[in-house]
Order: structure tokens, then C-alpha cells, then sequence
């Protein structure tokens, strides 16, 4: 059966510590090595993978890039405004004639049920870079960075400030796969889908939502936002007024463990979702967070051809 990479529960808890413990050998056995240089296992070579981007990326498009050719594939992009894409091709369409023509597929989008579609008629792997539901790529590159720095996910408390957006339902998502709690600081109105954290819940995690953003942050091992107004999102002037409590500030930051990790998967807006000093501060992982969207995902690949869990 075709592997799809959608959400963490399409693979399961089982999987992803598979795929992190995999990510953290193949990180170490590069040491040393030039980026362009090919895995020596090469665990790909002949793979050709196809990115779809119909939302403008940075590290989704440069890290699955470089995660295909480090393990011996190839690439090709395709988006809405070179490809029939942007014509009125059907999602059903594009899926039936790639999978003809490349080993794998990843799409960037809006719309979930677009990724959704693509899997129904799809007969290569389909792996979700990004949409309006989850993130799933992302926080594989999270997980894998906390670990880095010494957080045990099982009984951790992480803190989500902001937006309740894709990136915190793919927190939430993970958080019931392995068993550490989330507390949202989220504004009214912006609440994320229950469906995740009764998921979660169901799993054996505590997911709380609150209103108060030092209650939210208060000894917690991991401190996350993201920017207010996502690609496309409307929002304006009524919505960064609503967010601005929950601004991740040196004040909220001390009421956080002493050593708490704070991680934004950027863009960032400085000055609106955190400031200068707690990005740039000596807490903040975000380099080695946007570093590990390479590593994590060589692992997402190989985990949808077979090659690992």
C-alpha cells in the first residue's frame, strides 16, 4: 500500500521516533561533509521527486530540495503559475499523469482536502509541505530539535502563544503521539480545531486552553509561536490587536522554566509575534529548528518508500 504523509497519525508514533532516530544518524554521518554531497548510502539514487508549491516557501522548497539529492534523487517544482496547475487542471488530474512520471509528490497548499484529493488518484507517496489544516513536515523538525538540546518529549510541557493555526494542530497531533502536554494561549476567536486536541486527549495528553498567557507559559519546557497572518489569511489591524498579549516577550519567556527552548518555524515578524531579544537570545533554537526541516525530512521521504518503520 502507498505511503502518504499527510498528518503524524497517517504514520504513527512508532514511525516518527523511527524517523527521528534515523534523522539524528544521518545528521551525525555527514559531519564534515559539502550540503551538495550525496548520503554514502545514497539510499535514493534513481528517485525523482515532484514539489508542488501553490504557497511561496523558503525552507520547504530548499529543504526537500536538498533532502532528495543528499539521499542520491532527483527534483523538479511545479507551481500554479508555470504549470496547468494554475490552468484549471484538476488535483485528480495532475496526480494520475506524475504518477506516471516521478517516484513521489509534495504539495504545498491551502486547502487540506486538495492533499487529500491527490492521495485518492495518486500511486506514488504524496507528502503535505504545508497546509491550512497541518504542518506535519515542520514538526518533525521540532521534535528532532528538542531532542537535540536535552527535552524528553514524554511529560514535557511545551506552550503555544498566538494563532491557533496548522503548525499547533500539528503539535497537538504529535503531543497525543508522545505523551507530553500543550497549554494555548490563544485569543478568543482564534481557538484551534477541537478535533485535535480531543484526539490528543484521547491519547493520554493534557491539551489546555487558555485566555492568559503567563498562566499559558508558566514552567514550560518548550515555548512555540508563529506569525499572526499566515500567507493569504485576512486578518489586518482588528486581529494583530486581538494577538498582542500574546506576544513572546523576555517577561513571558522568564516565567518558563529556567533553559526553555523557544522555537518559531519563521518567517518571523519581529516585533509583532516575539521580540528582537528572545528570537536572537540564547533560548531560541530557530536556526538549528529551520536546519533540522532538511534532516527531519530526508527521514518523512524514506519513511513513504518503505525504508523505514
Amino acid at each position: 500500500m502507498t505511503r502518504h504523509f499527510l498528518n503524524l497519525s497517517d504514520a504513527g508514533g512508532d514511525a516518527i521516533a523511527a524517523m527521528l532516530s534515523d534523522a539524528i544518524d544521518r545528521k551525525a554521518a555527514r559531519a564534515g561533509m559539502p550540503k551538495g554531497a550525496t548520503d554514502k548510502d545514497a539510499p535514493l539514487a534513481g528517485r525523482t521527486l515532484a514539489m508542488i508549491f501553490e504557497k511561496n516557501s523558503t525552507r520547504t522548497r530548499v529543504s526537500f530540495d536538498m533532502a532528495i539529492r543528499q539521499l542520491g534523487g532527483t527534483s523538479l517544482i511545479l507551481d500554479g503559475g508555470t504549470s496547468q496547475l494554475g490552468r484549471g487542471e484538476t488535483i485528480a488530474d495532475t496526480a494520475r499523469v506524475l504518477s506516471r512520471m516521478v517516484d513521489a509528490i509534495m504539495i504545498r497548499t491551502d486547502d487540506h482536502a486538495k492533499i487529500e484529493e491527490m492521495t485518492r488518484h495518486a500511486t506514488v507517496p504524496v507528502i503535505n509541505g504545508l497546509t491550512d489544516e497541518s504542518h506535519p513536515c515542520q514538526i518533525v523538525a521540532d521534535l528532532l530539535t528538542v531532542i537535540e538540546h536535552g527535552v524528553a518529549l514524554p511529560g514535557s510541557q511545551w506552550c503555544w502563544l498566538g494563532d491557533g493555526n496548522n503548525v499547533l494542530h500539528s503539535i497537538i497531533e504529535a503531543a497525543g503521539l508522545f505523551k507530553f502536554d500543550v497549554r494555548m494561549g490563544v485569543p478568543e476567536g482564534y481557538d484551534p480545531d477541537p478535533r485535535f486536541a480531543e484526539a490528543a486527549r484521547r491519547n493520554g495528553a493534557t491539551i489546555t486552553l487558555t485566555r492568559d498567557a503567563a498562566q499559558a507559559v508558566a514552567d514550560a519546557d518548550v515555548v512555540v509561536t508563529d506569525t499572526w497572518i499566515s500567507m493569504g489569511q485576512a486578518g489586518g489591524e482588528g486581529k494583530l490587536k486581538a494577538m498582542m498579549p500574546y506576544q513572546v516577550t523576555a517577561a513571558l519567556m522568564a516565567r518558563a522554566k529556567p533553559g526553555a527552548k523557544f522555537l518559531h518555524c519563521l518567517p518571523a515578524h519581529r516585533g509583532e509575534e516575539v521580540t528582537e531579544d528572545v528570537i536572537d537570545g540564547p533560548q531560541s533554537l530557530i536556526w538549528d529548528e529551520a536546519e533540522n526541516r532538511l534532516h527531519g525530512q530526508k527521514s518523512v521521504v524514506l519513511w513513504c518508500f518503505g525504508m523505514l518503520g
